[in-house]
């Protein structure tokens, strides 16, 4: 591949603070860079020790990624403190959500910063690379995990909803009862009656996997499940939403059902629908990750696990693949055993096989295409 000359021109270069803190071995800064050596063909960070290149051979990149899109290979010490740095910035992570989730209120930005040794912008930008997700949005979400878990309990062993309210976090009623419809779908009371007076539409029909589920709250799809018996869709879907009241054979829900059967037959067109996702922080940073997955591509529970900054936990990512209720729209059938093999699936091995085939076949007409032109 070709390389690239994007950057400071070499008459001006000398004068750009970046090859100051090349020349210094300055690894620090606000904002990141790497440099790029046109006549050896490799990158480097500005704390590297590496011999220092003339000044007109070189070229700034903001990122490593775009350095390696223009041709650039990394050099072996930048690979390994590539590595270093990431490991460094997980640990760093884990901490930051550990004191978010043992405060009564949670941090700020400028608090969790503070205590990870970074500028508020840095770590923002760390946190997000590393959890799919901002401070403020892992910690919304960390709440409504807590506040979901204290409504589910019995009320007697939960107690209130304004103590459940402030035991999740919350520290003011009108705050909580403007997000709780975000966090829950529904109101805090009917949630803890299992959804009562919640209306949920649904339909059911048939695609080439069998039949199809899809359900929508008014905040979005919550449902897509998948199975051989219709009946036994509308059956598990009641034990989710088991007080709810379920409103089926709508003529204009069926025109949704249409759209999401044409996107199961062809992923790479994309469901341009609001999803209601429900799940714990965790949960929802693995989908996330699902989401980046390429139609015809899959990633390891290994792959996924590091992705998100939590590299030992693969038997967690596949727990939060389980729990996934959205078949397709939260592409849990791309991920596979680091041998390749499928794996589990909620819908069923085969199920898993032919979303995968089908997916690898629109690609392979999609490359052919290309190459016709």
């Amino acid at each position: 591949m070709g390389r690239n000359k994007v950057g400071v021109t070499a008459p001006s270069i000398e004068h750009d603070p970046r090859w100051a803190a090349v020349v210094a071995r300055d690894p620090g800064g606000e904002r990141p860079f790497v440099y790029a050596v046109l006549t050896t063909g490799i990158y480097c960070r500005p704390g590297s020790v590496s011999r220092l290149p003339r000044p007109e051979n070189v070229v700034f990149f903001d990122t490593a990624a775009q350095a390696e899109a223009a041709g650039y290979r990394p050099s072996k010490r930048a690979a390994a403190d590539q590595a270093h740095l990431a490991g460094q910035h997980a640990a760093l992570v884990e901490r930051a959500c550990r004191q978010i989730t043992q405060a009564e209120q949670p941090p700020g930005l400028k608090q969790l910063a503070q205590h990870s040794g970074m500028s508020p912008w840095h770590f923002h930008r760390v946190f997000k690379a590393v959890t799919g997700l901002t401070p403020k949005a892992w910690a919304s979400a960390h709440r409504g995990d807590r506040i979901r878990s204290r409504l589910a309990e019995p009320e007697a062993a939960a107690g209130t909803i304004t103590e459940a309210m402030y035991e999740a976090g919350f520290n003011s009623n009108s705050r909580f009862y403007e997000s709780s419809q975000r966090l829950l779908g529904m109101k805090p009371s009917d949630y803890r009656k299992g959804g009562a007076n919640t209306a949920i539409h649904f339909a059911v029909g048939e695609c080439f996997l069998g039949s199809i589920l899809v359900a929508q709250s008014l905040r979005g799809v919550c449902a897509i499940l998948l199975g051989d018996d219709p009946n036994q869709l509308v059956e598990d879907l009641q034990d989710k939403f088991h007080n709810a009241t379920l409103i089926g054979g709508d003529a204009q829900f069926e025109q949704l059902i249409a759209q999401v059967i044409g996107f199961i037959e062809a992923p790479g067109l994309g469901l341009a629908l609001p999803l209601d996702l429900q799940g714990t922080a965790f949960q929802q940073r693995v989908w996330q990750a699902l989401a980046q997955i390429p139609p015809g591509s899959t990633a390891s529970y290994a792959q996924i696990a590091q992705r998100i900054g939590a590299p030992t936990s693969f038997r967690a990512v596949a727990q939060a693949c389980g729990a996934n209720s959205l078949a397709v729209a939260i592409p849990c059938h791309r991920v596979v055993r680091s041998d390749g093999g499928l794996s589990g699936y909620r819908w069923g091995a085969e199920r898993k096989r032919q979303l995968l085939d089908r997916e690898g076949q629109a690609n392979a007409c999609y490359s052919l295409a290309l190459e016709k032109r």
